[in-house]
C-alpha cells in the first residue's frame, strides 16, 4: 500500500515534474515567441516608419518635378506666345519704339499696342488686327488713347509700301491737332482732313467707296481685297483708314451717321476701309472690331485678350513720327516702284497673229487689270510725250517687250531710231558684250542727234515699203493688210512698227530736210494704216513742234496718245490727267486725248537690263535660221571699210569696165557705201575738199583700197603722191594695201609723175591699162603755173585715156585755182567730197544756180557725183583699217 502510495507520490511527482518541465518549456517557448513577435513588431514599425520617410521624400521630389515641369511649360507657352506675337507683328508692326523703323516689305497681320502682363517671365506683345482685318475702337483715358491711335497709325504706315495706306482724319475738337505729328503726309495726299460738320459727308464717301470696290473690283469673284491680292499677287486699291477723333459725346453722331458707321464696321474691312475711333461711342461691337480700354499702368484691357491685364506702349517719339511722315511723303511723291517686266509677258510666246492689228498690255490699271494697247486701222499711230526722267524710254521698252513676246518676227518688224545723245536702243542689236539681238528688229539707229539725214532715210525707206505693199494690194485686188495676207499667204507681210524717239530733232528748223520729212510723215500716217505700217513718235515736249502742229491732218492720224507725268499738249487742252500722275505711270488715250478716253496705267520696270536680257536671249534662241542681224547705225561710231558689204563683194579681175571708188558709208537704212564710178568718160575724176587731214586721208585711202581690190596684179597702175607732211603717216599705212609696183612720190618727184601722166593724156592712143593718181594736198604741189597746167590737162583729157585723178585740195577755192581761176569750167571734176567746206563755197561745182545746204560736221562729208545725183548726199568716211 505504502509502496503504492509512494509509487503514486513518485508518479505524481514525476508527473508534476514532467508537467512542470513541459510548462517551463511551453513558457520558454511562449517567451521566445513573444520576443520574436516583439522583434517582428519593432521591425514592422521601423519598416513602416522608413516607408513613411521614403514616401515623403518621393512626394516632395514629385512635387518639385511638377513645379519644375509647370515652370518649364509656362516658359514654353510664354516663348510660343512671344514667337506668335513676333510672327503676327514682324518688323515695324511689332518693334519697340527705340528699335523701330519702317519695314514696307514685311507684311503683318496685327499691330502692337503694348504688352500682356502675365504671371511669368517673358514679354508677350499685345496685338490688335487692322489692315484687311478689322477696325479699332479706343475708349477710356483720352491722352492714353491718343498715344494708342498714333502708334497704330505709324505702325500701319510703316508696314505697307509708301502710299498704299491713305489716312483721313476727323478731329473736330482739336481741329486736326490730334494728328499733328502726321502733318508731313498731307503734302503727298496720304493724309486728308474732314472739317467739323463733315463727318456725314466723309462716311458717305467711304460707303460709296466700299460699294465701288464690291461692284467693280471684287465683282463677285473674291470675297475681299485680301483674297484678291493673294490670288493675283497685286493689290489694286490702297487701304483707306478713317481716324475719327470725337469728344466723347454721343450727340455728335446722328442717326444717319450712325447707320453709315454701322455699315462700314460690318463691310468696310473686306474692301480695305478701316475705322479707328477714339471718343466716338459705338453700340455692341460686331465681329472684327477690337475694343481697347485705354488706361495707365496695368489697368488697360483688350477685347481680344479677355481679362488679361495690358500695359499699353507710350506714343511714338515725336521726332520719329515727323521724320517717318516726311520720308513716306517723299517716297509717295517720287512714285511707287514699278512691277516687273514679266507681268506683261504671255504664258505662251509668239502665238498671236498680226493680220488685224497688234495688241499687248502696257501695264496695270488702277484696279489691277492689265491695260491693253492696240495698233490697227484705228488707232494706227501713237504719240508719246513726257519730260526727261518720267520714264519715256522705259515705257517704250515695255511696249516693245510685250509685243515681241506675243508676235513672231514673221508677224512684226521693228525699226528703232533714237535722236538723243545716247544708246537707248543699242541693246536690241548685237554688241561686243552681248551678241544677241531682238529678232523682230530690222534697224537700230542711235546717237543720231546730228544726223537728221538718217531719220529722213528711214522715212524714205518706209515710203518705199508702203509703195511695195500698195502695189501688191492692187495686184491682188485688196485694200488692206489683212486681205493681202489672206490672198497671199506665202508672202512676207509683217506689220511694221517704226519708233522714233525725240522725233522733234528731225523736224527742227525750216529747211528742205524738215519739209520733206513732214511730207513723208503725213503720207505714211495717212496711208500706212491700211498697209500695216505704224508710227510711234516720242518726245520730251511736243508743244513746240511747229512742223507737226501746222499739219492738222497729220496730227489727227496719231489718235493714240500716251502722256507721262507732266506731259504737255499731248492730250486735249481740257484734259489735265497727266499733271498729277506719279512716277512709272502714264495716261493711255486712244481718242486723240479726249478726257473720257483716259486710262491710267502703271508701267513695269522694263529697263532693267537683267530682265530684258532674259527675254531677249529667250526670243533670240528661237529666231528663224535665215534671219539676219539688224542694221545698227551709231552716229558716234566710225565705220570701217573692212565691214562694208560692198567692199567685201569686190574681186580682182584683169579688166574692169567700170572701176568703182568707195568713199564712205551713206546715211541710210542699208549699210551702203557711197561710190563714184571712174569710167572712161570726161570728168571722171574725184576731188576731196577741206582742211581736215585725217578725214581727207581716210577718203583717199578708202578709194585706193577699193580700186586695188578690183584689179589683178599688174592690171592697173597706181601712183601716190604725198605733198603734205601731215599726211605722210596715212600714206605709209596705205602701202600694204596697194600693189607692189605702185609708184610713191613726194614734192621732189611729183613733177615726173605729172609730166608722164599729162603726156599719156595727150596721146592719141588709150593707155593699155588704167592709171589712178592719188594726190595728197594737190594745191601744195611745187612748180606753180606749169604744174597747174599739167593737172588741168590730166583732169580734162585723162579720163578718156583711162587716167583718173583722185586728189585732195585743201579748200574749194584752191581747186578753182587749179582749174584756171574764176570763170573757168569745173566739169573736169565729175565728183567731189566736201569736208569742212561750207555749202556756199561749193556753188561752182553744183548744178543750177544755188548751192547745197551744208554745214560742216565732225567726221561727216558731202558727196556729189554729177553723173548720178540730183542733190548731194551726206556720208561718213571710213576710218582706219
Amino acid at each position: 500500500m505504502a509502496e503504492s502510495t509512494t509509487q503514486q507520490v513518485l508518479d505524481v511527482r514525476a508527473g508534476l515534474a514532467h508537467a512542470l518541465g513541459a510548462a517551463q518549456s511551453a513558457l520558454d517557448a511562449a517567451r521566445h515567441r513573444h520576443l520574436a513577435a516583439v522583434e517582428r513588431r519593432n521591425r514592422v514599425a521601423a519598416a513602416a516608419e522608413a516607408q513613411k520617410v521614403r514616401l515623403a521624400v518621393e512626394r516632395d521630389t514629385r512635387l518639385r518635378d511638377i513645379d519644375h515641369q509647370h515652370h518649364d511649360d509656362l516658359a514654353a507657352l510664354a516663348g510660343a506666345a512671344a514667337d506668335a506675337g513676333r510672327r503676327g507683328a514682324p518688323g515695324a508692326a511689332g518693334a519697340p519704339w527705340p528699335d523701330w523703323a519702317p519695314t514696307p516689305g514685311v507684311p503683318a497681320s496685327e499691330l502692337r499696342v503694348g504688352r500682356l502682363l502675365l504671371p511669368y517671365e517673358g514679354e508677350v506683345p499685345a496685338l490688335v488686327p487692322l489692315l484687311d482685318r478689322g477696325h479699332v475702337v479706343v475708349r477710356g483715358d483720352p491722352a492714353v488713347g491718343d498715344d494708342v491711335v498714333a502708334g497704330l497709325l505709324l505702325r500701319a504706315l510703316g508696314t505697307a509700301p509708301p502710299g498704299t495706306v491713305r489716312l483721313t482724319g476727323y478731329d473736330p475738337e482739336q481741329l486736326g491737332g490730334g494728328l499733328a505729328g502726321f502733318a508731313g503726309l498731307a503734302t503727298a495726299g496720304v493724309l486728308t482732313f474732314a472739317g467739323p460738320g463733315a463727318l456725314g459727308a466723309l462716311l458717305d464717301e467711304l460707303v460709296d467707296h466700299v460699294r465701288r470696290i464690291n461692284e467693280t473690283v471684287l465683282a463677285g469673284e473674291h470675297p475681299s481685297l485680301r483674297e484678291l491680292a493673294a490670288a493675283t499677287g497685286r493689290r489694286p486699291e490702297p487701304w483707306r483708314v478713317a481716324v475719327l477723333l470725337g469728344g466723347g459725346r454721343g450727340d455728335e453722331v446722328g442717326r444717319r451717321e450712325r447707320g453709315q458707321l454701322d455699315r462700314l464696321l460690318r463691310t468696310g474691312a473686306a474692301c480695305g476701309v478701316h475705322l479707328v475711333l477714339r471718343g466716338i461711342a459705338v453700340g455692341e461691337a460686331p465681329a472684327g472690331v477690337e475694343v481697347i480700354d485705354a488706361a495707365r499702368d496695368s489697368a488697360a484691357r483688350l477685347s481680344g485678350c479677355g481679362d488679361l491685364p495690358v500695359r499699353l506702349d507710350g506714343g511714338p517719339p515725336a521726332a520719329l513720327l515727323t521724320a517717318t511722315s516726311r520720308r513716306i511723303a517723299e517716297q509717295v511723291a517720287a512714285g511707287p516702284h514699278p512691277v516687273a517686266l514679266d507681268t506683261l509677258l504671255p504664258d505662251e510666246e509668239w502665238r498671236e497673229h498680226s493680220a488685224n492689228g497688234l495688241s499687248a498690255p502696257l501695264g496695270d490699271g488702277p484696279h489691277g487689270n492689265q491695260v491693253t494697247v492696240t495698233l490697227s486701222d484705228y488707232p494706227p499711230h501713237a504719240l508719246i510725250a513726257g519730260p526727261s526722267g518720267t520714264g519715256k524710254t522705259n515705257l517704250i521698252y515695255a511696249w516693245i517687250g510685250a509685243l515681241a513676246a506675243r508676235y513672231s518676227p514673221a508677224e512684226l518688224a521693228f525699226y528703232l531710231l533714237d535722236f538723243k545723245e545716247g544708246v537707248s536702243f543699242a541693246r536690241f542689236a548685237p554688241g561686243r558684250r552681248d551678241p544677241s539681238w531682238l529678232p523682230h528688229v530690222r534697224l537700230v539707229g542711235v546717237n543720231v542727234n546730228t544726223d537728221r539725214e538718217f531719220g529722213l532715210a528711214l522715212l524714205r525707206f518706209l515710203g518705199g515699203e508702203l509703195r511695195r505693199r500698195a502695189d501688191a494690194a492692187k495686184r491682188h485686188e485688196v485694200t488692206n493688210l489683212a486681205e493681202l495676207r489672206a490672198e497671199d499667204p506665202d508672202g512676207h507681210w509683217p506689220r511694221i512698227v517704226a519708233v522714233v524717239d525725240e522725233f522733234q530733232v528731225l523736224l527742227a528748223g525750216r529747211d528742205a530736210l524738215a519739209a520733206e520729212a513732214v511730207d513723208l510723215l503725213e503720207d505714211l500716217a495717212r496711208r500706212g494704216r491700211s498697209q500695216g505700217i505704224h508710227l510711234i513718235l516720242a518726245s520730251q515736249d511736243v508743244s513746240g513742234i511747229e512742223a507737226l502742229w501746222g499739219r492738222p491732218a497729220l496730227v489727227a492720224q496719231f489718235s493714240l496718245r500716251i502722256a507721262l507725268p507732266r506731259a504737255r499738249r499731248i492730250l486735249a487742252e481740257t484734259n489735265p490727267a497727266a499733271d498729277a500722275l506719279p512716277r512709272f505711270h502714264a495716261v493711255v488715250n486712244a481718242d486723240s486725248g479726249a478726257f473720257e478716253a483716259n486710262r491710267v496705267v502703271r508701267v513695269p520696270a522694263a529697263g532693267d537690263r537683267d530682265q530684258w536680257s532674259a527675254l531677249q536671249h529667250r526670243l533670240w534662241r528661237r529666231r528663224p535660221p535665215e534671219l539676219s542681224a539688224p542694221r545698227l547705225f551709231d552716229g558716234d561710231a566710225v565705220p570701217r571699210l573692212a565691214d562694208s558689204p560692198d567692199f567685201a563683194r569686190l574681186a580682182p579681175a584683169s579688166t574692169v569696165a567700170t572701176p568703182v571708188v568707195l568713199l564712205g558709208e551713206t546715211i541710210d537704212v542699208a549699210a551702203r557705201s557711197a561710190r563714184t564710178v571712174l569710167r572712161r568718160a570726161p570728168g571722171r575724176n574725184l576731188a576731196v575738199l577741206g582742211t581736215r587731214v585725217d578725214e581727207a586721208c581716210a577718203v583717199l585711202g578708202t578709194a585706193a583700197r577699193a580700186l586695188a581690190a578690183q584689179y589683178a596684179p599688174g592690171a592697173a597702175r597706181f601712183s601716190v603722191a604725198c605733198l603734205d607732211s601731215d599726211a605722210a603717216a596715212a600714206v605709209d599705212a596705205l602701202r600694204p594695201h596697194l600693189p607692189g609696183d605702185t609708184g610713191w612720190y613726194g614734192p621732189d618727184s611729183v613733177g615726173w609723175l605729172l609730166d608722164d601722166a599729162a603726156a599719156a593724156a595727150d596721146a592719141d592712143l588709150t593707155a593699155d591699162r588704167p592709171h589712178f593718181l592719188f594726190l595728197y594736198a594737190v594745191d601744195a604741189a611745187p612748180g606753180g603755173p606749169r604744174t597747174a597746167e599739167l593737172l588741168r590737162r590730166i583732169l580734162r583729157q585723162g579720163p578718156e585715156r583711162r587716167i583718173h585723178i583722185v586728189g585732195w585740195w585743201r579748200g574749194a577755192a584752191l581747186l578753182r585755182e587749179t582749174l584756171g581761176g574764176q570763170g573757168s569750167r569745173t566739169d573736169a571734176i565729175g565728183a567731189w567730197v566736201a569736208l569742212d567746206v561750207h555749202g556756199s563755197e561749193l556753188a561752182p561745182y553744183y548744178p543750177g544756180a544755188g548751192a547745197p545746204v551744208w554745214y560742216p560736221r565732225p567726221w561727216r562729208a558731202l558727196h556729189f557725183d554729177r553723173s548720178v545725183h540730183r542733190g548731194a548726199e551726206v556720208i561718213i568716211p571710213y576710218g582706219a583699217p
